[in-house]
């Protein structure tokens, strides 16, 4: 997982073919349980570049991956990019290891 601090750091996720883009709090427990469920499917798809942004240090980051991705901005959240456009987002629970499969598959990059 790579992390975010910086617009410039954010935008290279914005110009991967596919990426996830996952918005974290430290401060939240539902929070820790995604970033269990991202770090679950970053290990069986080594291929998908991970970027995490803290949106409690990297506030203004967040901000600017929501307004970019226009995606209203929750927390936690996951953000699938294709070609820098969102093609799937979900946040809190939503947030699984299953979840962010189904939408490899259906961006068309998962294993089939």
């Amino acid at each position: 997982m790579t992390e975010v601090t910086t617009q410039e750091e954010a935008d290279a996720a914005f110009g991967e073919e596919v990426a996830l883009v996952y918005k974290h709090s430290s401060r939240c427990a539902i929070s820790l349980m995604a970033h269990e469920e991202v770090e679950r499917f970053a290990g069986a798809h080594p291929d998908v570049p991970v970027y995490r942004v803290d949106v409690i240090f990297s506030r203004p980051v967040s901000h600017y991956v929501a307004t970019r991705a226009g995606i209203v901005h929750r927390s936690p959240q996951a953000i699938f990019l294709c070609g820098g456009e969102p093609v799937w987002n979900a946040s809190h629970l939503e947030i699984t290891s299953d979840a962010l499969e189904r939408a490899l598959d259906a961006a068309g990059r998962g294993s089939r």
